[in-house]
């Protein structure tokens, strides 16, 4: 409310300014206000329009809050206008429970995208990917819907079913049947790998961390001769900044965890780790992919920077910006989720766009490794309007992912890159892991043929 009292005030004294001597420096500085005013009345203007001449009557609620999302949603992916309701929905999303199908989404050009599914939900189950477009809910298009317009279409009744229409790279359009449930994502799943604990983040709601802690003392308590751990952040979309810090924590003997810098660069906010390790240094990997986004970057970089564990897996998402989430009047008018800073590693890496890299590259199966090798993927680089990255830096471009299953190995019955990570912790470490003989020639070529068409030069056909 204070905000909208200062405008209010600031009007008023430009008003009674006309009549009155006015400085040149504070007509300067005055002028990119004035001209902020001049542009409110435009936006006056044509809601009067649209009020009186568009073809049927409008909802002016409806037209100013889509107003409010389109400004916030043209600054980057991640800002954006929570209306009321949108803004309820969120906090039951990071509190762990709520109606729907298990999908983490996103807007890209007027339609909706798909993050990530999340573990043991009906999208998941269902075989939705990240990636994967929808384009149509129970058979109506939601083209140019804000995300919260879609997710509210997709969210509901438990027990009700939905059907949504799929476009996925060199598919047709298809069709997917689901039943909305009440999803209670797990905190953490824990089981043992052989001598290793393995102990699965889906998420980082409010229950991350306390779940994580819970976890290792349970397999700890059952498993007194636990050799290492792995700690698994494959297609986790991220959450709290706060889990985030306290899930690396965990593991961190004090020290950094992660910086957050916004507009003013000598403005650095430290998030530290308290003294004491749960695992008392015990061996560590932690599984990544091009679905671990944000917290779950956050983590992962943290661990790679302060040398506690090593990645497997896949460069992450790159998603390496904070969004702030500011109730409007107590939330009763919603909230602005706005992008206010930028994330950095203990070592001062910033990932966004870049995301991080693994120290063993492994892919999870051989159609994966071919679409490294042709750069079909989806991240935060792949949004239009997303933040640059820092000092010029790239996402790693098309090549020959270091490792991948061999052609006998059956993805559906057996995890490679788990597999690959229980190797590390039994060789001590990714510098004395055996390697495997690389990805077939033909994924080798498809390489060769991409490089080559993104530089521009003819590629040879051979068949």
């Amino acid at each position: 409310m204070r905000k909208y009292l200062l405008i209010g005030v600031s009007a008023f004294v430009l008003g009674a300014g006309a009549m009155a001597y006015v400085s040149p420096i504070a007509q300067a500085n005055n002028a990119p206000k004035t001209k902020t005013y001049k542009m409110l009345e435009l936006f006056g203007d044509v809601l009067g329009t649209v009020e009186d001449q568009y073809v049927t009557e409008v909802d002016d609620k409806k037209l100013i809050e889509a107003a409010l999302d389109g400004m916030l949603t043209s600054l980057d992916p991640h800002s954006g206008y929570l209306s009321p309701d949108s803004y309820e929905d969120m906090q039951d999303t990071t509190r762990g429970e709520y109606g729907g199908l298990g999908l983490e989404v996103t807007s890209e050009d007027g339609v909706v995208k798909v993050i990530s599914p999340m573990d043991g939900t009906p999208a998941s189950r269902a075989g939705v990917q990240a990636g994967d477009y929808i384009t149509a809910v129970n058979g109506q298009s939601v083209l140019g819907l804000t995300v919260n317009e879609a997710v509210k279409q997709m969210r509901g009744q438990p027990g009700e079913a939905v059907t949504l229409t799929i476009a996925r790279d060199k598919t047709d359009p298809f069709d997917v049947k689901l039943v909305r449930e009440v999803i209670k994502p797990k905190a953490a799943i824990a089981r043992m790998e052989g001598d290793y604990g393995y102990v699965r983040l889906p998420g980082f709601n409010e229950k991350a961390t306390d779940a994580l802690v819970a976890s290792i003392n349970e397999l700890k308590a059952k498993n007194p001769k636990m050799k290492g751990l792995i700690l698994d952040l494959r297609n986790n979309p991220g959450g709290l900044l706060d889990q985030a810090v306290g899930v690396a924590d965990v593991f961190l003997d004090g020290g950094e965890v992660v910086s957050q810098r916004g507009r003013d660069p000598r403005n650095i906010q430290r998030y530290n780790a308290r003294p004491g390790d749960l695992l008392n240094g015990m061996k560590m990997v932690v599984l990544i992919n091009q679905g671990s986004a944000s917290a779950a970057e956050i983590v992962a970089g943290a661990l790679q920077d302060r040398h506690r564990a090593e990645l497997v897996g896949l460069t992450s998402f790159g998603k390496g910006s904070v969004q702030t989430v500011i109730p409007l009047r107590g939330g009763a008018d919603g909230a602005l989720k706005l992008t206010t800073a930028r994330y950095f590693t203990p070592s001062g890496r910033s990932i966004q766009k870049t995301g991080i890299a693994p120290d063993l590259e492994v892919a999870q199966t051989r159609d994966q490794a071919q679409d490294i090798a042709n750069r079909v993927w989806f991240s935060e680089a792949s949004f239009k309007n997303a933040l640059n990255a820092d000092e010029g830096k790239t996402r790693v471009g098309v090549h020959t992912p270091a490792e991948a299953p061999p052609t006998a190995f059956d993805d559906k019955k057996g995890d490679f890159q788990l597999q690959r990570a229980i190797a590390v912790l039994n060789a001590g470490g990714v510098a004395n892991t055996p390697k495997l003989p690389k990805p077939a020639a033909k994924v080798a070529e498809v390489t060769a043929k991409a490089a080559a068409a993104a530089a521009g030069k003819p590629v040879s056909e051979n068949k």
